[in-house]
């Protein structure tokens, strides 16, 4: 094993703490009779540990050792993998040394574990070669990861050489990409010294656009824009605004579901982030994605500042922002900051500045957006029209309409008045009282 990990090239940045690496270094003193057999095991069973840690993580069944080498081979993001992801496997000279990588690989699929096995006493490889998983919820795995991992191993699997290999893996960074933008749909930051880290999103929600009833141009403008952004035709940074309540979140978090394959991601932030902005599109610019930056439930009070970060990034910096990346924004503002009485009256302000001065500067952020889309509260026939629609997903609510929009009318009463949520809030509570 060790061996054949030193000839690797392209795939050899694997991390000194990679569970391979570890594993390498285990056999090879085993093979030159350095350490004592409980010593051996000891080091192998930490890195059982890993490995299952990291199966739990992501969900993985089966043969564990597969699903990890193809997970090395997914997330590994090499000159090779990032020319593939935009290109995909064109000739060059570069596949004479991926080849031989993916050679290497195809030997680890297919290594014998059994004589250090029987060397030793243990019987783990073995187990997880053969390895059935406890069922868990979708929520406590990334599902998305595992389903594709999981998906190519099998193929690998089954693969004759290292040049079917070649094309599976190079077919499958065409389609997805590699590393977390490949394989995870959505993704938060975090701050640091040096720029800012992504964090996966786990689980995102599995909405669709049909299962916002209702708002049809609202929705036909937002996927018009959306389509051509995918295509790299022009295309604009979007404001969601209107009544709260009433889908606006729900149809941008659709879009991802109905574009991940196109090569749609979304990065979700949040305003004190405004700041790591520019480090954040620094970042994705070279990627081969579309990358909607969202941000949901935008306002601001007359004392934030962090909306100038905004403005600069999106019109108005030095650097243009890239093909590949679209600002979208929902809000219960119309104009996004808090406008005051005194906003409108044209004197002097201490600093000099009119106050219609103060004025423009707070709606220049919304003339930034290029499309505004305006969710309205539905009318109570509206209203009344959702919450029949959507009694049809629970089969268990068996009343009449008439009774369900007479209950559906005294639950919106006491639950925050008519909206598309108030809707399936009260659905959910029939849904449950009725089974």
């Amino acid at each position: 094993m060790y061996r054949d990990i030193a000839r690797l090239i392209l795939y050899r940045d694997l991390g000194e703490d990679s569970i391979l690496r570890k594993l390498s270094g285990i056999f090879e003193d085993f093979d030159l009779e350095r350490g004592t057999p409980a010593e051996l095991t000891t080091r192998i069973y930490q890195q059982m540990k890993a490995l299952l840690d990291l199966a739990t993580r992501y969900g993985f069944d089966k043969n564990l050792w597969h699903n990890y080498l193809t997970f090395l081979l997914l997330t590994n993001e090499n000159s090779f993998s990032m020319t593939s992801e935009k290109v995909g496997a064109n000739d060059g000279t570069v596949n004479h040394f991926a080849k031989g990588d993916f050679a290497v690989f195809k030997k680890l699929f297919d290594f014998d574990f059994a004589p250090i096995e029987r060397a030793l006493g243990i019987d783990c490889f073995s187990t997880i070669c053969h390895y059935h998983s406890i069922q868990k919820k979708e929520r406590m795995y990334n599902k998305n990861v595992s389903e594709k991992v999981q998906m190519v191993s099998e193929q690998l699997e089954q693969a004759a050489d290292e040049e079917e290999m070649f094309r599976i893996v190079t077919d499958f960074y065409a389609a997805y990409g590699v590393g977390m933008f490949g394989l995870n749909r959505a993704f938060r930051i975090r701050h640091l010294q040096d720029g800012v880290e992504f964090l996966p999103i786990n689980n995102t929600d599995r909405v669709v656009l049909d299962d916002l009833i209702g708002y049809e141009i609202q929705k036909k403008k937002l996927i018009d824009n959306t389509e051509a952004f995918i295509k790299g035709l022009p295309c604009n940074n979007v404001l969601l605004c209107g009544d709260a309540g009433t889908g606006k979140s729900t149809s941008i978090k659709a879009l991802l579901n109905e574009y991940y394959g196109q090569g749609l991601r979304m990065i979700e932030i949040y305003k004190h982030q405004f700041q790591d902005l520019s480090s954040i599109i620094a970042q994705v610019k070279n990627r081969n994605y579309r990358f909607i930056i969202y941000m949901d439930d935008l306002s601001f009070e007359e004392f934030e500042i962090e909306y100038k970060y905004l403005k600069a990034v999106i019109e108005g910096g030095m650097e243009t922002k890239p093909d590949n990346v679209l600002i979208y924004a929902t809000s219960n503002r119309r104009h996004l900051i808090k406008e005051t009485w005194n906003d409108r009256d044209d004197m002097e302000v201490d600093n000099g500045m009119h106050r219609s001065d103060t004025m423009q500067e707070k709606l220049s952020l919304v003339a930034r957006f290029g499309v505004t889309i305006y969710y309205g509260k539905p009318s109570p026939k509206e209203y009344f029209t959702i919450v029949r629609q959507l009694r049809k997903r629970y089969p268990s609510i068996t009343c009449s309409d008439e009774e369900l929009c007479a209950e559906a009318n005294k639950w919106e009463l006491s639950h925050g008045g008519i909206s598309g949520r108030t809707a399936q809030q009260f659905i959910n509570y029939m849904a449950a009282r009725e089974s």
